[in-house]
C-alpha cells in the first residue's frame, strides 16, 4: 500500500507562486510513475503534469505549459509541483497521484494511488 501526503497548498494572489510536495510512505519509490491532478468546484478532476519514474520523461496540460514545472527527488521520497504564474483558473484542490510503473500517463484511471488533496486558491 501506498500513502501520499500533499502538502504546500494556500491562498496566493494572481502572478504568485506556490510549490506542492507529494511525499510517498514506499520503500520503492524510484519505480513510481507520478503525477498531479486538481479538481475544482463543480467540475471534473483534470490532468495537470506528470513526471517518470527517473524524472527524464515529463507532460504538462496545455493549461499550465510554461508556469508549471513538476519534478522529483527519488532519494526523499518527494514529488513537487512548483506553480508560477498563478491565475484565478488555477484555483482547485491539487491531487498527487502514483501509477506502479516507469512511464507517464495523463489520464486518471491509470493511476492506482492518489492523496488526500491540498487545497490552493488563487485570488484575482
Amino acid at each position: 500500500q501506498v500513502q501520499l501526503v500533499e502538502s504546500g497548498g494556500g491562498l496566493v494572489q494572481t502572478g504568485g507562486s506556490l510549490r506542492l510536495s507529494c511525499v510517498a510512505s514506499v520503500r520503492t519509490f524510484s519505480i513510481y510513475a507520478m503525477g498531479w491532478f486538481r479538481q475544482a468546484p463543480g467540475k471534473e478532476r483534470e490532468f495537470v503534469a506528470t513526471i517518470s519514474w527517473s524524472g527524464g520523461s515529463t507532460n504538462y496540460a496545455d493549461s499550465v505549459k510554461g508556469r508549471f514545472t513538476i519534478s522529483r527527488d527519488n532519494a526523499k521520497n518527494t514529488v513537487y509541483l512548483q506553480m508560477n504564474s498563478l491565475k484565478p483558473e488555477d484555483t482547485a484542490v491539487y491531487y498527487c497521484a502514483a501509477r506502479r510503473t516507469y512511464t507517464i500517463a495523463v489520464v486518471s484511471t491509470e493511476y492506482d494511488y492518489w492523496g488526500q488533496g491540498t487545497q490552493v486558491t488563487v485570488s484575482s
